[in-house]
């Protein structure tokens, strides 16, 4: 975030690079600065001649280089944006040659995703040298909640830690999805709100009662009727609830008690730095450390391997994903 926000005030403040390569795996904040490159560099009236947008699937580095070399007309920069430039991986490096004296009056940016360059490569090292490299690395799971406070708080909205998570649990670390679920919360409520599990379950149709993070508690906790109930309502819905997220999640959960088993200072503190989760939901982990003893939470994550590959197919085609889900909680909770 820090990064960003130096590349974009530089931008603000007509401190242009030359070149800007915007690559990584996650496309949000790639995205958010081409955009804001398109937005704000050029005035309006200086658009229609000096600003370009090419798709790395129909150019050449020939063709971009050639527009890249033109001088803008009736304003002082022009602005050339490639975007889905890692379609041209292959020929990436001819870009090289321009990277090393590049045109001062064009600003050029390369919308790299999903994958980075080699930073071995001749034109990572030439394009670092005269332009801005930036990075945009996926988040962890445990990053994401912090990532929406921080994302609602420059809005002046709240969120509560079981609302955050159900949004990561439902829609995983792509940012760019979590982002278009609160932009729709911030259309519907008023500035100021803290957003709950109920606003998520009304507006963006995630159940507060009936969700992986729901589970976790009730089998840590050993609710086994709250479990069964759930796993019930996992198996009439599958679409919504494929299996293999909630054994991964469920995986995910037992390997950090196992890690916590092994711990020394199980302090609050220490609990929550060492099994990267919000201190908000240690006294969950502490209590199912205390229902799950260790060799007990290690037969566990063996059974969760073993349904892992039954929810893919592998020696349980027949059986129904509810049969299956059934017969894992009873495995665990036994």
């Amino acid at each position: 975030m820090d990064e960003v926000k130096k590349i974009v005030t530089d931008i603000r403040n007509k401190n242009l690079a030359p070149i800007y390569l915007l690559m990584g795996e996650e496309a949000y904040y790639i995205d958010k600065i081409s955009d804001f490159i398109q937005d704000n560099v050029l005035a309006e009236e200086e658009k229609g001649f000096n600003q370009m947008v090419l798709y790395g699937r129909d150019v050449t580095i020939e063709d971009i280089v050639g527009n890249a070399k033109r001088f803008p007309m009736m304003a002082d920069k022009q602005v050339v944006i490639v975007k889905e430039a890692q379609d041209l991986s292959r020929t990436i490096d001819k870009l090289s040659e321009y990277a090393k004296n590049p045109q001062p009056s064009t600003v050029l940016v390369l919308c790299y995703k999903y994958k980075s360059i080699d930073k071995r490569k001749a034109v990572y090292k030439t394009i670092k040298k005269s332009g801005v490299v930036f990075e945009s690395k996926k988040l962890y799971d445990n990053q994401v909640p912090d990532w929406i406070r921080r994302t609602l708080s420059t809005k002046s909205y709240k969120i509560s830690p079981k609302a955050s998570q159900m949004l990561v649990e439902f829609l995983g670390t792509d940012l760019s999805k979590i982002n278009n679920e609160l932009e729709k919360l911030q259309i519907i409520l008023p500035e100021g709100t803290e957003i709950t599990p109920l606003h998520i379950e009304e507006n963006i149709g995630i159940s507060k009662d009936y969700n992986n993070f729901e589970l976790r508690k009730a089998i840590g906790s050993r609710n086994d009727a709250k479990a069964f109930k759930i796993v019930t309502y996992f198996g009439d819905n599958p679409k919504d609830n494929p299996m293999v997220v909630t054994v991964s999640l469920l995986f995910n959960f037992f390997s950090q008690l196992l890690q916590l088993h092994g711990m020394n200072d199980k302090s609050p503190r220490s609990v929550a730095a060492a099994l990267r989760v919000n201190p908000y939901f240690v006294t969950e982990y502490l209590d199912a450390a205390r229902n799950f003893p260790m060799r007990k939470v290690s037969g566990i994550v063996a059974i969760l391997r073993e349904f892992d590959v039954k929810g893919k197919g592998v020696n349980a085609n027949a059986i129904p994903q509810k049969d299956l889900l059934k017969e894992l909680l009873v495995k665990i909770l036994n």
